[in-house]
Parts: C-alpha cells; structure tokens; sequence
C-alpha cells in the first residue's frame, strides 16, 4: 500500500514538471561568428507539458549585487491579455541579450494563441564590468533537456562574471552548471554582479 501511494505521488509530481530544451545561437556560422563578436547571445527555449494548457507566464530579470537581490524588473507578463494563454502543451520563447556601451539590453519574442509572433519592450540594465567579462548562460550544460516545477518561480538564465580561481583563471560553466541554487551563485562563487532571467506560470 505504501509503494502504491508513493508511486501516486511520484507520478503527481512528475506531471508538474515542464521539460525545457534549448536551440542556441545560429545554424549559420557567419551569422554566429557575427553575433559573438558584438557580444549577443540568441536562445530558443522550447518548454513542453500537458500542464501549460491554460496557463499564462511572467518572465522577470532579477539583479544581484554582493550575493544580493537589488532589483526586479518584468520583462514580460501574458496576464495582461487573454492572446497571451498557452493552449497547447508546447510554448517556445526566443531570448536575445546583447552587452554593450555598459549596457545589457533584453529582449523577448514569443507568440500569440492565434500564432501571431509578438515581442516584449527592450529592457536595459546598466553594467558593473566590462562587457566582454560577462557571458550569457543557461542551465541545461551538457544535458539535452531539463524538468522545471510548473508551481514555481525558475531560474533559465544567468548573465555572470566567471569565479576566479586562486591561480587567476576563471570559470563560467562551474557557475552555471554548479547544483548550486542560482540565487546564492555570487555568494558561493564570489561574484560582485550578475543576472537572472526567471520564468513563472500561472
């Protein structure tokens, strides 16, 4: 009896999840070798479960400074209007960032329920570093795909600064790859400023 109700939660909370995959950059090469060098970083992100039915998003980007939360901004928010509903079990986001005149500027394009492409206002924030120090980051690594927890708030970027070991090297993907959660990233990583974009469903 108690490996049935287990196995009842297990499969509950399972269908909360959403898989999320990732296309990143430009099958063009020209086109990638282009963007890399004015620092813009493009990601699809494709999030797929039976779940999104019905449900509408907020993206928000969250500034930490110290290993602090300073500030939070909305990118986007498809409670505004019914158009924005998800109505089918897939919802795929295109995510531009592009650093530059000590500026991150963000920009998010989606569709509407009628499949009309739509595109949020340009958000910029203003830099503490260089810009060639930061780099844009999502959290699948190496892995093909990752769950998220439909009932919560979700970290899907981070804009960060490399750790810097104690030879002088540094590290980005031991950031973002690290099973540290991502809001105590500068904390444990010793990083003076970073981002996160975040996902919410409701």
């Amino acid at each position: 009896m108690k490996k049935l109700i287990y196995s009842l939660i297990s499969s509950l909370a399972f269908a909360q999840n959403v898989k999320v995959t990732s296309n990143y950059g430009s099958e063009n090469q020209d086109i990638q070798d282009l963007i890399n060098f004015e620092n813009i970083f493009f990601d699809k992100l494709n999030f797929q479960s039976e779940n999104l039915k019905g449900k509408t998003y907020k993206i928000v980007l969250e500034e930490f400074k110290k290993g602090k939360l300073v500030k939070t901004s909305v990118l986007f928010d498809g409670s505004e209007a019914d158009i924005f509903k998800i109505d089918k079990d897939k919802l795929s986001l295109k995510f531009a960032f592009k650093l530059s005149d000590g500026k991150l500027k963000t920009f998010v394009i989606g569709k509407t329920i009628s499949g009309q492409g739509f595109y949020s206002k340009k958000f910029y924030s203003k830099l503490h570093n260089e810009e060639d120090d930061y780099a844009l980051k999502n959290f699948l690594g190496s892995k093909e795909d990752i769950s998220l927890d439909i009932n919560k708030k979700n970290a899907i970027f981070a804009i960060i600064t490399p750790t810097i070991h104690e030879d002088g090297t540094g590290s980005y993907c031991e950031v973002a790859q690290s099973d540290i959660a991502p809001e105590k990233l500068g904390e444990k990583f010793k990083i003076s400023h970073y981002f996160l974009v975040s996902i919410k469903f409701n």
